[in-house]
């Protein structure tokens, strides 16, 4: 069984399904089908301890979001732990997560937003060219484009016009919104 759980081939391909199943959310991929298509010869009561060893060292590096010094001091531990894994195990698990640690972030940072976010800013002055008021025309107006959403999705674009005085008073609110997050920053 050990000689059969070492391919490496076989540990890239069985960490590539768990990323698919446990970070990237393709439900197809279950443990039968790892079991079939990359372990044939390996009866289920074997390979159940052996995927789940996998997925929790898989799991720890990405909750971690682990560096590789960080990486290869894990795997050293994992390599000396009674039930542990091999060094050649060890070694595609970092070959792995090198090539694979910024996709896995990226999906675990998408994950974590229960909302949309801000995409980009942009702004710019101009001078109002017609309004109801003669008085108010060639004023200075900010204007302010927020391009909102989530990763994945179509963006939504929110456009906002600010006379002075609304600007003054976004100024002013973003003040206390810093001296807010100074107080608060300041150690006790």
């Amino acid at each position: 069984m050990a000689a059969e759980l070492e391919g490496s081939k076989c540990l890239s391909g069985l960490l590539s399904g768990l990323a698919q199943d446990t970070f990237y959310g393709h439900p197809g991929i279950t443990e039968e089908l790892l079991r079939s298509q990359l372990y044939p010869e390996v009866s289920l009561e074997e390979f159940r301890p052996f995927l789940a060893k996998m997925k929790g060292i898989l799991k720890s590096i990405a909750s971690a979001d682990m560096d590789f010094n960080q990486l290869e001091a894990f795997l050293t531990a994992q390599t000396k732990k009674q039930g542990g894994i091999t060094s050649e195990q060890a070694a595609v698990i970092s070959k792995f997560w090198k090539s694979h640690k910024t996709k896995i972030r990226e999906s675990l940072m998408n994950q974590s937003c229960w909302d949309r976010g801000l995409r980009s800013l942009s702004w710019r002055v101009d001078g109002k060219s017609q309004s109801r008021h003669s008085a108010q025309i060639h004023t200075p107006v900010a204007i302010m484009e927020l391009e909102i959403g989530k990763s994945g999705q179509e963006s939504e674009f929110l456009c906002l016009e600010f006379d002075e005085v609304k600007v003054n008073q976004v100024l002013k609110k973003l003040s206390e919104v810093e001296e807010s997050i100074s107080t608060l920053m300041q150690p006790a």
